[in-house]
C-alpha cells in the first residue's frame, strides 16, 4: 500500500511537470509572433501563424492520440509525446540558423510538430491526474493544481522572452535560443524520468472493442462537454487578444507608451489565471466542478457585459505586471479592468469542464480525451471570428458578444448539459 502511494505521488509530480511544459512551449509561440513579424517583415496575421499552427495540430492529432493512449497506455503515449516535443522545438531551433523565407517556413513546421506534442501531453495528463485523484472533487482539485503550474510556466516563458529579447523591433529567432535550449533540456530529462517511473495504467483498456458502436460520443454530457471545451479555449484566448488590440488602437487616453501599457494589461489577465487556479486548487476538494463552473461562468458573463456597456471614459488605476520592471500602476478604462478580472473566471474552467465531461465514462475516458483535445482548436477559431466582428462593426467592445454567447453556453453546460443521462450504458 505504501509502495503504491509513493508510486502515485511520483506519477502525479511527473504529470504536473508535463502540464507545465504544455504551457511553456505553447505560450512561447505568442511572443514569437512579434519576433517573426519583425525579422521577416510580415503582416500581423502572418506573425500569428505559429500560434495557429499549434492549435490546428490539436484538430489533426487529437483523435489519433486518443486512440494511441487507449491502445498503448499512458506511459508509452507520454514518452512519444515528449519525443515529438523535442523534435518540434529542435526544428524551431534549426529555423534560427537559417535565413530568408525558408527559415519562416521551417519555424512554422516546428510549431506544428510541437503542437502535436502539446496535444498528446494534454491527452495524457488530464485523464491521468483525474484518475490518480480518484475523480470527483479530488480529481477537479488535482487538475487545478496542474493548471496552476501550467500558468506559472506560461508566465515564466513570457517574462524570460522579455529578458532575452529587449528590443522587439530588432528581434530574431536566434535571440530566443536560450528558451529553446531550456525546453529541449526539460524534454530530455522528462523522457528519462518517465522511462523509469511506474505510471499506473488503465486495466480496463483491453476490454474496449474496436468494433463496438458504443463510445464517448454515446454520452450526451460528453458531447456537450466537448463543445464546451471548444468554446472555452476560444473565450480564454479571445478576451485578452482583443483587449490588447483595443488598448493599442485608441482604447487608452494616452498615446505615448500605449503599446506597452496594453501588453502589460493583457499580461495581467494571464497572471490572474494563475491566482484563480491556485484558488481553485485550494477549493477543489470542497466545491464540486459543477458549482465552480456555474459560478465562474455567471461572474464572467457579468464582467464582460459590464465591460461592453460601461462608459470607456471612466478610468481606474490597475496594477499590472510589467515584465522585468515588476509591478506598476496604469490608468486604464474600467472596461479593461473588468475584462482583466475575467482571468480569475477562465482559470478554473478547463478542469471543471473536463471533470464533468468524463465523469462516468469509465473505459471510454482515454478515447474521450482525444476527442477533447481535437476541439482545443477553438482557441484559434473563435478569436478569428471575434476579430472578424471587429472588422464588420468597427468596434472592439461590440465583438465581445461572441464571448457573451460562449459564456452563456458554458453556464448552460454547468447547469443542465453536464448531467449524465446515459447511465444505462455499460462502462466497466
Amino acid at each position: 500500500m505504501s509502495t503504491e502511494k509513493k508510486s502515485n505521488v511520483l506519477a502525479i509530480i511527473v504529470m504536473i511537470l508535463l502540464f507545465g511544459m504544455i504551457s511553456f512551449v505553447t505560450n512561447l509561440a505568442s511572443p514569437m509572433g512579434d519576433v517573426l513579424k519583425n525579422q521577416f517583415g510580415v503582416a500581423n496575421w502572418m506573425g500569428t501563424l505559429g500560434v495557429f499552427a499549434n492549435f490546428i495540430a490539436y484538430a489533426v492529432m487529437g483523435i489519433p492520440a486518443g486512440n494511441l493512449l487507449q491502445k498503448r497506455g499512458y506511459k508509452f503515449t507520454a514518452l512519444a509525446a515528449v519525443a515529438v516535443g523535442f523534435t518540434g522545438v529542435g526544428v524551431q531551433t534549426i529555423a534560427g540558423l537559417l535565413e530568408g523565407d525558408i527559415a519562416f517556413g521551417v519555424y512554422l513546421l516546428g510549431a506544428f510538430i510541437a503542437g502535436f506534442s502539446m496535444c498528446m501531453l494534454n491527452i495524457v495528463v488530464n485523464p491521468m491526474l483525474n484518475k490518480l485523484a480518484g475523480g470527483g472533487n479530488r480529481g477537479n482539485q488535482l487538475l487545478q493544481v496542474g493548471g496552476s503550474f501550467n500558468s506559472l510556466m506560461g508566465t515564466a516563458v513570457i517574462f524570460l522572452t522579455g529578458v532575452f529579447v529587449p528590443s522587439i523591433t530588432n528581434a530574431e529567432i536566434k535571440q530566443v535560443f536560450p528558451l529553446m535550449f531550456i525546453a529541449l533540456a526539460i524534454f530530455a530529462v522528462a523522457f528519462i524520468v518517465i522511462l523509469f517511473t511506474n505510471i499506473p495504467e488503465n486495466t480496463q483498456q483491453s476490454v474496449v472493442k474496436e468494433e463496438s458502436k458504443i463510445g464517448p460520443m454515446s454520452f450526451r454530457h460528453f458531447v456537450l462537454g466537448a463543445v464546451a471545451i471548444f468554446i472555452y479555449v476560444g473565450v480564454e484566448v479571445g478576451i485578452p487578444n482583443v483587449l490588447q488590440k483595443w488598448l493599442q488602437n485608441g482604447g487608452l487616453s494616452v498615446t505615448e507608451g500605449a503599446e506597452g501599457i496594453a501588453a502589460t494589461v493583457a499580461a495581467t489577465y494571464w497572471l490572474l489565471m494563475l491566482v484563480g487556479r491556485l484558488t481553485g486548487a485550494a477549493l477543489g476538494a470542497k466545491v464540486s466542478a459543477k458549482s465552480m463552473l456555474t459560478a465562474v461562468s455567471l461572474v464572467g458573463l457579468c464582467l464582460v457585459l459590464g465591460a461592453m456597456f460601461l462608459d470607456p471614459t471612466i478610468s481606474v488605476n490597475l496594477p499590472v505586471f510589467k515584465g522585468t520592471a515588476g509591478f506598476g500602476i496604469a490608468n486604464v478604462p474600467v472596461n479593461a479592468a473588468l475584462l482583466v478580472l475575467c482571468g480569475l473566471c477562465t482559470s478554473v474552467m478547463w478542469g471543471g469542464i473536463f471533470n464533468l465531461a468524463v465523469e462516468g465514462l469509465g473505459k471510454y475516458t482515454e478515447k474521450a480525451s482525444g476527442i477533447f483535445m481535437a476541439l482545443v482548436c477553438g482557441g484559434g477559431i473563435l478569436p478569428l471570428l471575434q476579430n472578424y466582428v471587429v472588422d464588420l462593426s468597427g468596434s472592439y467592445l461590440v465583438s465581445y458578444w461572441v464571448i457573451v454567447a460562449g459564456l452563456c453556453y458554458l453556464l448552460f453546460y454547468a447547469l443542465v448539459g453536464s448531467k449524465n443521462v446515459n447511465k444505462d450504458i455499460e462502462t466497466e
